[in-house]
């Protein structure tokens, strides 16, 4: 299942959230880098794909390297197959397994086993918990929450949290919007 990596980048993408956190418009980008705004647009709307002397052009008007703009770049493909037994990284008492390959929108994870976060952590974005199987404890914002299986946690970004299984072999997915991703205000004034 390899196949991922040999599709081209869309770079297009990652122009566009740069550009965005500094919230530049892509004409001041245009003339940072000499290059047309209908160009750049483009470039981001995955319609030209900028040569490499292009590229650092646009990296430099961004404050980055071309590289960096490349390692930030999403796969071209849009389907990718995770096998059950496919890349489990941290064997122990508990494993981790990424479900979702690469720099994408969507993080995803799959803990088994005696999971303890002990440290809290907060996240930038929104994060779905959900129990496949067993139990977990869960603090956040200073209350307990008590999860078993087909239980589902929603977080919003910014609450602080930590958890732990408390039952052998327990199995808990946890899906986040990518920390490299923005979040916007939706009309009604809420994310």
């Amino acid at each position: 299942m390899g196949d991922h990596k040999e599709q081209p980048l869309r770079v297009g993408a990652a122009v566009r959230r740069r550009r965005r956190a500094l919230e530049l418009t892509l004409a001041v980008v245009a003339e940072r880098s000499g290059l047309s705004v209908p160009f750049l647009s483009q470039v981001e709307n995955e319609r030209a794909r900028p040569s490499r002397p292009s590229l650092e052009r646009i990296a430099d008007a961004l404050g980055t390297t071309a590289v960096e703009l490349l390692a930030a770049a999403d796969p071209a493909c849009s389907v990718d197959v995770l096998r059950a037994d496919d890349e489990e990284v941290a064997p122990g008492d508990a494993r981790v397994r990424a479900l979702v390959r690469g720099h994408h929108q969507l993080h995803a994870m799959e803990f088994i086993g005696d999971h303890d976060g002990g440290r809290e952590s907060q996240h930038r974005n929104d994060e779905l918990m959900y129990v496949v199987d067993g139990a977990v404890e869960v603090e956040a914002e200073g209350r307990a929450y008590r999860l078993g299986r087909g239980d589902a946690l929603y977080l919003s970004g910014g609450v602080r949290h930590r958890w732990r299984a408390t039952e052998p072999e327990t199995r808990v997915v946890v899906v986040a919007v990518a920390d490299h991703i923005e979040a916007v205000e939706n009309p009604s004034g809420r994310r």
